[in-house]
């Protein structure tokens, strides 16, 4: 079996990935076909005995679409690509400027006088006195604004005749027939001056409009997952000091190769994966691990690349280089897991697949027929024109985007700010929610938990704690030095500072040696802990972290504890109350974290998980997820940190804190701008609302073109002579696409 990735071009909604889906598919030999709208890329695997590659391409451009095998890019190639994109959207947003200056007169021209005050126009230009110049005037207008739209027509129609209908069709045949209908009238007027009255330029400019305008809106966030790659790939300097003959040399890190040596200095960005062979430092993994205390680093350790080198010089080996970093594979992961597609229904696009050709049929059956009963053409014309206009797919189309639209914006009032209708429409299905520990759970930022100490106040034993750290640069020193300032106390200068990696520091205040750190520390400077160990120990069952402070008040004598201060990461207070919730709502949670199982299963028995995922590796989160995927779960992942990525777009919806890194903020499809779990339950909720009014304006608009058809049909005129005017119809279409958008604006008063 071969996998590979084509570049598809020309699709436009998702009726036409189903389709590059459904014809691939039914390939001999192709075991699965998965085609990412958003990326433009399909995904086959298929038996390379059977099948080939110049197989695959004509069967999509049989089925009306382009398709050449994907190359990877190099970073000059992406730049390219993406300011062609631009160029591109700057086209496009020209031409909706252009229709929507063109549009303001057109309305005016054309329903002014239908106005409570009618508006006026020029004599040359009103409908009673110059009845032709005022359907001309509108032709034009219609016509520029129909040929900035033209990829609508040049899309759907070739679609439609290729026997694969999508959203495209139905704007192309709607908005054609009420423009075709409006041609013929206005060749009528010279002669039959009362025809004036049946044009409907308007409708078709109008729907094309705002079509246009929704497409707009939706490629603009089309580049967002490309952005957090590119932000990944970032994370790695381009350059690399290695070591070479005994002299120092910058190179760009394409040039360096497995097993050669590398200098990283303090505060810069480690190059490369590798491991240590000299020197010890503390090194900062959060954009990569999201663990946000720093983790120390030592010879026989190995360190990632991408992540940042704190306080010491350490020479490096190097392990892996281009494709085989864990950076690169974290990229890797997360451009494998958007080709997966998300088992999403598109309720419109399979009604209008069958609704479009069924359409179509009834308005030439029912012409012919009328035909073969001796009417005119004009008749007949007038029932063939109706049978479309009525049958508009135009409910059909709004059905789904008003109600997103309105569910959207009622999530953003809320704080969830949700990037496409996909992620809205897919929250419903959500049976497992994962949460991230580090900073979705927890606060993310080091705090003081308690000060334990049997020779003095608490006040007084952070005050000297906070004194002796305040020019470290470690978080957790950090955190002792906030915690001081929020109690208002006053910190003395440090006379000495020295800093032991790995353990703690060593500090002078006023003639006073004090050192605070780990026991590591403790044991290296054979201090007693015999007084706290009971302490130290139950601080370490709760998953916090002790910190020893003593003194050596004379020179050469033993050193006397004189207490413990824990810092750890605290749970957020919403989040047992969040959990709850979502418990409540019938789903599964669980929190999945890189910690240690003991601290793991204190902090989940905390908050009330049903299950705790630990020691998973930063490239396993994905993995995680996507067994519970295997196991038949809709899955919901909720994380902050870049680690989190993959596993973001591995799962069915992934959500991001607003807290979070770029990257995954980026990388998710919901993200929570309070950074408060319990708008996860809160999303929920609104996407069930949401697709109940998805469905129930699915049904009411293929109530109305239903009930429509017959009476454009000419069932009105066959029992009481009566012919249902296009006008008329064009209110019932009217009427329809009211009715939906009217439904999708009851979303607003959902109390969440």
């Amino acid at each position: 079996m071969v996998t590979e990735k084509y570049k598809i071009d020309g699709m436009t909604c998702a009726a036409c990935s189903s389709s590059v889906e459904r014809v691939t598919r039914k390939l001999e030999g192709v075991k699965e076909s998965n085609v990412n709208l958003t990326t433009g890329l399909m995904t086959i695997t298929y038996d390379d005995t059977l099948a080939n590659p110049d197989k695959i391409v004509a069967k999509v451009t049989k089925a009306g679409f382009g398709a050449e095998p994907y190359v990877e890019k190099s970073k000059k190639e992406r730049v390219l690509e993406e300011e062609d994109a631009a160029e591109e959207a700057k086209k496009i947003k020209r031409r909706l400027i252009t229709n929507i200056v063109l549009a303001i007169p057109l309305l005016y021209i054309s329903m002014g006088h239908m106005m409570p005050f009618p508006m006026p126009l020029p004599r040359f230009l009103d409908m009673e006195h110059s009845p032709l110049n005022y359907a001309l005037i509108q032709l034009i207008l219609t016509a520029c604004i129909l040929y900035n739209g033209r990829n609508f027509y040049l899309v759907g129609l070739r679609t439609l005749f290729k026997g694969h209908p999508n959203m495209d069709s139905l704007v192309a045949i709607g908005t054609g027939s009420a423009f075709l209908y409006s041609l013929v009238m206005t060749i009528r007027i010279p002669s039959d001056m009362m025809a004036v009255h049946n044009l409907y330029y308007e409708s078709a400019a109008i729907v094309v409009t705002l079509v246009m305008v929704g497409k707009y809106m939706e490629s603009r966030s089309k580049g967002k997952t490309k952005e957090a790659i590119k932000k990944l790939m970032d994370l790695a300097p381009d350059k690399a000091v290695v070591l070479r003959n005994g002299d120092q040399k910058e190179v760009p890190i394409e040039e360096v190769s497995q097993g050669e040596y590398i200098l990283i200095k303090p505060g810069s960005r480690i190059p490369l994966d590798g491991i240590v062979i000299e020197g010890l430092t503390t090194v900062d993994e959060s954009m990569l691990t999201g663990e946000s205390i720093p983790v120390e680093k030592a010879v026989g350790d190995e360190v990632i690349g991408g992540s940042v080198n704190y306080q010491g010089s350490v020479t490096a080996q190097v392990t892996r280089v281009g494709a085989d970093t864990t950076l690169s594979k974290i990229v890797k992961m997360m451009e494998d897991a958007q080709g997966k597609k998300a088992p999403i229904s598109k309720l419109a696009d399979t009604v209008a697949g069958y609704f479009v050709p069924a359409v179509m049929a009834i308005a030439v059956i029912a012409a012919i027929i009328w035909l073969l009963l001796g009417h005119d053409l004009s008749f007949v014309l007038t029932i063939f024109v109706s049978v479309l206009v009525i049958a508009c797919p135009c409910a059909l189309g709004l059905a789904t985007p008003t109600a997103i639209m309105v569910g959207t914006g009622l999530g953003a009032n809320h704080g969830i700010l949700i990037k496409s209708g996909e992620a809205l429409e897919l929250s419903h299905k959500a049976d497992a929610v994962v949460l991230d520990k580090t900073g979705t759970v927890t606060e993310g930022q080091p705090k003081v938990i308690s000060i334990l100490s049997k020779s003095m106040s608490e006040d007084e034993f952070l005050r000297i704690a906070a004194s002796c750290e305040q020019v470290s640069e470690h978080p957790l020193g950090a955190a002792i030095v906030e915690e001081a300032k929020e109690r208002n106390l006053a910190l003395e200068k440090t006379e000495e500072f020295q800093s032991i990696t790995g353990q703690g520091v060593r500090a002078v205040l006023s003639g006073k040696v004090y050192y605070i750190g780990n026991k590591k520390l403790c044991e290296e400077q054979h201090i007693s802990l015999r007084a706290y160990e009971e302490e130290s120990g139950k601080i370490a069952d709760k998953g916090q972290t002790p910190m020893f402070l003593s003194e050596q008040k004379e020179k050469d004598r033993d050193i006397e504890m004189l207490g413990i201060i824990s810092v750890a990461d605290p749970v957020k207070a919403t989040s047992k109350e969040a959990i709850s919730k979502m418990q409540h709502e019938g789903i599964k949670v669980y929190m999945l974290t890189g910690d240690n199982k003991r601290t793991a299963a204190y902090i989940g028995q905390q908050v009330g998980v049903d299950a705790v995922i630990a020691e998973v590796l930063p490239g396993d989160k994905a993995s995680e997820v996507e067994r519970l995927q295997k196991e038949g779960k809709c899955v919901m992942m909720v994380g902050d940190g870049i680690n989190d990525a993959p596993a973001l777009v591995q799962a069915d919806i992934g959500v991001a804190v607003g807290s979070g890194s770029d990257i995954a903020l980026d990388s998710s499809d919901i993200v929570l701008m309070k950074s408060d779990l319990r708008d996860v339950e809160k999303t929920i909720r609104l996407s069930r609302a949401t697709i109940r009014n998805i469905k129930q304006n699915l049904f009411w608009a293929f109530f109305y073109n239903t009930c429509g058809l017959f009476l454009a049909a000419g069932i009105l005129y066959a029992v009481s002579g009566t012919l249902l005017s296009p006008m008329i119809a064009g209110l019932a279409m009217s009427l329809s696409s009211v009715s939906v958008v009217g439904n999708a604006l009851r979303l607003r008063s959902l109390n969440l």
